[in-house]
């Protein structure tokens, strides 16, 4: 049976008709090239977030704009593909029981335990950056003696443009609610034009760069701690289970793993010990 087509509000014309076919070319295109499955439920998402590249680019249809992602100079319009079709929904302490875990348990135990006083932490997925900037606070508020510390954090995503905003650091006021008052006053600083920024402590401990979680991860590790939150709720199985198999060796020896609410390793992985609220520890 063909695919229904794309409906349109009364009196309201498709300004691009985004076939069967069409659609299944860009999400074989996004499942190769990121991991991302875009379903049927998709359709409707990938037409109106495409539609904006194909007014910017002049293209007439969208067969033109997949004529555009393969030809030589298509490389940096398959970056901006992928830029379209992610989703980035992020906090400032969000889901914050991850955090009061790396500060009450993760954190003291690394203390105790490092005789080199080195600290690697990865926040995979980082979207536009409150994740990895969280980090920075619960770091230096947690080990009072960071500054002796060889203490980083590797903040990556696919989606370039979040990795740019993420190395600026700036966001709307409201946004910073969900930081604790003590926090804010350290750690965050008002811009005349109402939004803020996030201190340059914060930021001298993170180091922001684009990574396809599928593709090369040119890092060696080993890492102390893994968020990798809310990230593979896009990926089919056999998906999940290479990359937790990926991060369970990156890891060092009961090393931690933080994954989102609505993920769990239950016939994903049994390299990890499950510690409740999707927190985890390497066992393998």
């Amino acid at each position: 049976m063909a695919a229904p087509s794309l409906r349109y509000p009364a009196g309201q014309a498709a300004e691009f008709e985004l076939s069967a076919g069409e659609f299944r070319d860009i999400a074989a295109r996004i499942k190769q090239s990121t991991g991302i499955v875009l379903g049927e439920s998709k359709r409707e998402l990938v037409h109106g977030r495409l539609a904006r590249r194909l007014r910017t680019l002049g293209c007439a249809s969208f067969t033109d704009y997949l004529r555009r992602l393969d030809e030589p100079d298509g490389a940096e319009e398959n970056i901006l593909l992928v830029n379209a079709l992610t989703t980035n929904l992020t906090g400032f302490y969000r889901e914050k029981h991850h955090f009061e875990t790396l500060a009450r348990d993760a954190l003291p135990g690394i203390v105790t335990s490092s005789r080199q006083r080195r600290l690697r932490i990865w926040s995979a997925g980082c979207s536009s950056g409150q994740e990895p900037y969280t980090i920075s606070m619960v770091l230096r508020d947690t080990i009072a003696d960071l500054k002796r510390w060889d203490a980083l954090i590797l903040a990556t995503d696919i989606d370039s443009n979040m990795i740019a905003r993420a190395r600026e650091g700036i966001y709307d006021a409201d946004s910073a609610a969900t930081i604790a008052r003590a926090a804010r006053a350290r750690y965050v600083h008002d811009l005349p034009d109402g939004q803020v920024v996030m201190s340059d402590a914060l930021k001298a401990l993170i180091r922001f760069k684009r990574l396809n979680l599928i593709g090369p991860w040119p890092m060696a590790g080993p890492f102390d701690i893994i968020f990798c939150r809310n990230v593979v709720i896009y990926f089919d199985k056999d998906t999940q289970r290479a990359l937790f198999d990926r991060y369970a060796d990156m890891l060092r020896p009961d090393g931690w793993l933080f994954i989102g609410h609505s993920e769990s390793l239950y016939r994903v992985s049994d390299r990890f010990r499950h510690l409740g609220q999707t927190m985890y520890r390497k066992i393998q």
